[in-house]
């Protein structure tokens, strides 16, 4: 058997994209907010003595666009809303921090303020105590007694209902130390709390010879009341909004503008480049273009990052005008595809344009990515179009029909889908079941009320 082994060369063409690391970067720049952008361009200018990047600041206007919590989107108002300096987030006191304080003001230096100091530590972020008082015991060489006697002084300290080991414990807590908790409230989150979580409550009026109005009161006032005592004191910062885009209407005629006020600028260090031009190095003239080249490109992907998120912005505004212009404030259906389409770029390059990028309106501000919505589909002819129903449409209808329910009679979730069809939206039991879940509206039967 012969074996024959040839040789030849051909030629092929082929086209690809080569992802060198300007590329690279100029889509993590596209992607950056306003503030990693300044660090990414700071950390250029540290590495290439041609660039200085400054920060532009009016501060009259910034006043106005940037004090602003990321929590709530909405605009602050008021006389320090003209201070820049107040727009410096504060650090917040953690709540380890907090007991620690409370502990070396209210206790005397001995073993048993040892022992509180000890479960302090052991406090998560929640207010909760997550250790074992017997394992403990046993550790340190106490006895169980004196750990219960921390534990008890751990407890009456603020935020009440701080040093709970369950969620009923962090509930009786903040009842006893309240006066106005309803009657009977304690001793039925002591005794019948499973009951009474599962709205078991003829069981407890029986019991307790108490009417179920009573209960429903009870049941009030307990939602009143805070299942994470300690998520107040996180001890982190403020988040503030940095817009990148603000919308401007005139005569129910929308404008998209950037905002310039807080974006990085790239200055061209001339005197510097003069300066070491005159050197006939040839080391040096080749570091000297290299250096002048990257800032070229820096400047390019600034201006052309900054051109694309003002394009898809004016194109996501366009497409949910009524949101801006209605005061209901609808949000129609939307993809990146939809976009991407319109503008003629891929579908990542929106994704990019979006994250993180926000914009302002005299409503409040919100994320650009947050205009988009799956549609469920316009009913009348079982296509999706242009006027189809939102997710959000949707959410906002249930809400409306919980809060006009006969709250004697609450409605099933195939009741209310029997009203949207009515409505002209079609959906589903499950989608019901799944928007009730997201805006944490309870089932029917925990819904009814007993006054």
């Amino acid at each position: 058997m012969n074996f024959e082994q040839k040789f030849s060369q051909q030629q092929k063409q082929v086209q690809k994209m080569a992802m060198t690391q300007q590329l690279q970067q100029s889509i993590q720049m596209l992607q950056y907010n306003a503030d990693e952008l300044i660090s990414f361009l700071e950390q250029k200018a540290l590495e290439n003595p041609l660039i200085e990047v400054t920060v532009e600041r009016d501060f009259a206007e910034e006043a106005a666009l940037y004090p602003i919590q990321k929590t709530n989107y909405q605009n602050s108002s008021g006389q320090d809303e003209q201070n820049y300096l107040n727009q410096v987030p504060d650090t917040s006191t953690s709540l380890f921090e907090f007991l620690l304080e409370q502990i070396h003001l209210t206790m005397r230096d001995t073993y048993l303020r040892e022992l509180v100091l000890l479960l302090t530590e052991n406090i998560d972020d929640n207010g909760y105590l997550k250790i074992d008082l017997v394992e403990v015991a046993k550790s340190v060489g106490a006895e169980e007694i004196q750990m219960l006697d921390a534990l008890t002084l751990l407890q009456q300290l603020d935020p009440p209902g701080v040093g709970a080991r369950n969620l009923q414990e962090c509930l009786m807590l903040q009842i006893e130390r309240d006066d106005r908790a309803p009657n009977m409230a304690y001793v039925i989150m002591e005794e019948e709390f499973e009951n009474f979580a599962n709205r078991k409550w003829k069981e407890i009026t029986k019991k307790f010879d108490v009417s179920l109005a009573e209960i429903q009161e009870i049941s009030d006032y307990v939602q009143t009341l805070t299942p994470r005592p300690g998520a107040v004191y996180d001890g982190t910062r403020e988040q503030y909004i940095r817009p990148d885009l603000v919308v401007r209407i005139e005569n129910e005629s929308i404008k998209v503008l950037s905002t310039k006020t807080g974006l990085p600028v790239v200055n061209f260090q001339k005197e510097y480049y003069q300066e070491m031009s005159q050197f006939k190095d040839k080391d040096v003239t080749h570091f000297m273009k290299e250096k002048y080249n990257e800032y070229e490109w820096i400047k390019r992907s600034i201006m052309q990052r900054g051109e694309t998120i003002v394009k898809v912005g004016t194109a996501i505004v366009e497409r949910q005008k009524e949101f801006f212009i209605n005061p209901e404030h609808p949000i129609k259906s939307l993809t990146l595809k939809e976009i991407s389409e319109k503008l003629g770029i891929h579908e990542s390059t929106v994704s990019r344009s979006v994250n993180g990028k926000y914009l302002e309106t005299s409503f409040g501000i919100f994320e650009l990515k947050s205009f988009f919505t799956n549609s469920l589909g316009n009913q009348n002819d079982g296509t999706e179009t242009e006027e189809d129903i939102s997710g959000d449409s949707v959410r906002k209808k249930l809400l409306v029909i919980i809060e006009e329910e006969d709250k004697g009679k609450p409605l099933s979730d195939q009741k209310i889908v029997e009203l949207m069809k009515a409505d002209g939206i079609d959906v589903s039991r499950r989608t019901i079941a799944k928007y009730r879940d997201i805006l944490a509206i309870p089932s029917s039967s925990k819904r009814k009320r007993f006054d």
